[in-house]
């Protein structure tokens, strides 16, 4: 299994793109892609809320 650099897969990124993006579209679609990336991390370590623990903190607001 091949394991691709950040830098690798922002490039692969930016080239789905069409060639009329302009810059905040590249800058959007790594934001999603960065915060996709810790989310699966965060699952990975177990760094997650359960929905009854989710629903416990949004309802102390």
């Amino acid at each position: 299994m091949q394991t691709n650099t950040l830098k690798q897969e922002a490039i692969a990124a930016i080239q789905t793109l069409p060639e009329n993006a302009d810059m905040e579209d590249i800058m959007y679609r790594l934001y999603v892609l960065e915060n996709i990336r810790r989310g699966q991390q965060d699952n990975q370590e177990n760094n997650t809320l359960g929905a009854e623990a989710l629903l416990n903190e949004i309802q102390s607001w």
